[in-house]
């Protein structure tokens, strides 16, 4: 099987590999089982996309490395710098702030100026502002972003606490010390007396 080789930007593969690919594909989202001239063929090209990976990671840090020679000779090397600068960003070089700056210095160079807007990271994008009707205060989140077809039902109402168990009042002082009843005076005595 021929290997996948690297482009700017990414990678190409060939009529046989792109066949490899779909079947693998097709077999991921259908799993179904496979013969194993299929199997062999799935980890052949697996091993070209590694060995494809490898390689891109190997030119990739060849570029970096002779970028940050040119950048040290700059301005001098303006026109290669650019040049292999825009070769390492082909090969997934992620500018560092050393090339930034470097651009930076060169803004007056036409492509200098283009490539520091395509180094530059995108500006996040103002969030719109949305309002809803009052009707509409609660949302339901749903698998994939959908909303409800129907509107949700109403949650199952709360069973009502059982009855506490009465507790026995508290009794008053009167009801816990009632009040006794003077005993009639002895006969005989001063009270009685007094009295009679």
């Amino acid at each position: 099987m021929p290997t996948p080789y690297g482009t700017r930007g990414g990678m190409a593969f060939g009529a046989q590999e792109l066949c490899v690919l779909r079947r693998a594909l097709a077999r991921a989202l259908n799993p179904s089982p496979v013969s194993a001239e299929e199997a062999q063929d799935c980890l052949r090209l697996a091993e070209s996309l590694d060995e494809a990976m490898r390689e891109s990671a190997r030119l990739r840090a060849f570029l970096v490395a002779d970028l940050a020679r040119y950048r040290a000779a700059l301005p001098g090397t303006a026109g290669g710098y650019l040049a292999l600068l825009d070769e390492a960003l082909g090969a997934g070089h992620r500018p560092h702030a050393d090339d930034l700056a470097a651009l930076g210095a060169l803004r007056g160079n036409p492509a200098a100026a283009a490539l520091l807007t395509r180094c530059a990271p995108p500006a996040p994008p103002a969030a719109p502002t949305v309002r809803l009707p009052a009707a509409r205060t609660r949302l339901h989140a749903l698998p994939g972003g959908q909303q409800p077809d129907k509107p949700a039902q109403k949650p199952a109402p709360r069973p009502a606490p059982a009855p506490a168990t009465p507790k026995r009042p508290v009794p008053t002082p009167g009801e816990v010390f009632p009040r006794r009843k003077p005993a009639p005076p002895a006969p005989g005595s001063r009270h009685h007396l007094a009295a009679g």
